[in-house]
């Protein structure tokens, strides 16, 4: 793509494909920060619903988490615009305390908490969002700075799962009732389109100085990619390595499938032991032999969070003893889960309750 292509206004014909597996939803929630990105999205929808007879109701809605001071009169902006576009909107707020530290995953949290909540009021099943092919790049390097395996370095996905309850997001998503749907339409194009496709509308949108601020690793790393794009690496091909990272993603949780498959399927679907053979096990490929018991784990330990080191040095604690059938048995606990390895078998199940150390006579309780 030129450089006059990257910074093309998003046209009418692309709009109707970025939106066109939308068209049959009854109602379709639009995310709008009053960002450009997400300014350009609300725009984009509205023009692609007006060329429609029939069409998927649209809400957009503002979270508003009361960060800055001027968030409220964005909230505002973004009202005004959506009432020139035809969109009924609404504005949500962060209400209650807000965390010294974690600060922008506690709001992200939030937002997609209200944002679900809204959704279902609406009777959406969908809420888009304007995430770009830089916020994609930007999700690359970070997941890479924070040492992610495959699936994280796969970033976002056009389409991804969320539960109303939480604002769990991903595949921890498919284990509540009613997930709704996150839906990425804009994820393929650079920002500098849909600024463009602004000012060709003469629309303005707002800027959050958030956005910038080196308190945040994120904008930290906005900063580096100028240079980046300088060595070949802009955000264009980091979106492309994650796409194709995504692509072996989801062979491998193919495999996994078939892996847990050869189990009693019982196992999976009513809490009981999930038995493995163990040599059966290690000879399958480490990575599908890792996803296959972090399954398993996750399943009997009731969806505790499971960090990745943890299960590779469980995996290679497990590969040094292949050989259990010449020793005792063999246990470990993790993430609520009880790993047992004994007479060329694999157990996976719920870990046992702590209990309480007991007092000893004399001492005092604390």
């Amino acid at each position: 793509m030129s450089a006059a292509e990257q910074a093309a206004p998003v046209s009418a014909a692309e709009a109707k494909t970025l939106f066109a597996a939308l068209r049959s939803a009854p109602a379709l929630l639009l995310a709008v920060s009053g960002g450009p990105d997400s300014t350009a999205l609300m725009l984009l929808a509205a023009r692609w619903r007006r060329a429609l007879r029939h069409g998927p109701r649209l809400l957009a809605v503002t979270v508003d988490h009361a960060l800055r001071a001027g968030s409220a009169r964005e909230a505002r902006s973004v009202k005004a615009l959506a009432r020139r576009l035809g969109i009924p909107h609404r504005t949500l707020r962060w209400a209650g305390d807000k965390p010294v530290t974690g600060l922008q995953e506690a709001a992200r949290v939030a937002r997609y908490g209200l944002l679900a909540r809204a959704a279902r009021a609406a009777g959406a099943a969908h809420i888009l969002t304007a995430h770009t092919c830089d916020d994609q790049a930007e999700t690359v390097l970070l997941r890479m700075a924070r040492g992610s395996g495959l699936t994280g370095l796969a970033a976002m996905a056009r389409e991804t799962l969320l539960a109303p309850q939480t604002g769990a997001v991903g595949a921890r998503a498919r284990r509540s009732a009613g997930p709704l749907l996150i839906v990425r339409p804009l994820l393929d194009l650079p920002k500098a389109r849909l600024i463009a496709t602004l000012e060709a509308a003469r629309i303005a949108f707002c800027d959050d100085p958030s956005n910038r601020d080196p308190r945040f690793t994120r904008a930290r790393l906005r900063e580096l990619m100028p240079a980046l794009a300088g060595e070949g690496l802009d955000s264009r091909r980091l979106a492309v390595m994650a796409r194709r990272l995504r692509r072996a993603d989801a062979a491998i949780e193919f495999a996994v499938g078939v892996a847990a498959g050869a189990t009693s399927e019982a196992a999976w679907v009513n809490g009981s032991p999930i038995r493995l053979d163990a040599e059966k096990f290690i000879r399958l490929p480490a990575e599908v032999a890792l996803r296959l018991l972090g399954r398993a784990i996750l399943q009997a330990g009731g969806g505790t969070p499971l960090r990745l080191g943890r299960l590779e040095a469980l995996y290679e604690w497990l590969a040094e003893s292949k050989f259990a059938r010449r020793r005792p048995r063999l246990r470990r606990t993790l993430a609520g889960a009880l790993i047992t390895l004994a007479g060329g078998h694999l157990t996976v199940e719920r870990a046992p309750p702590r209990s309480k150390p007991a007092i000893r006579r004399g001492a005092a309780e604390p």
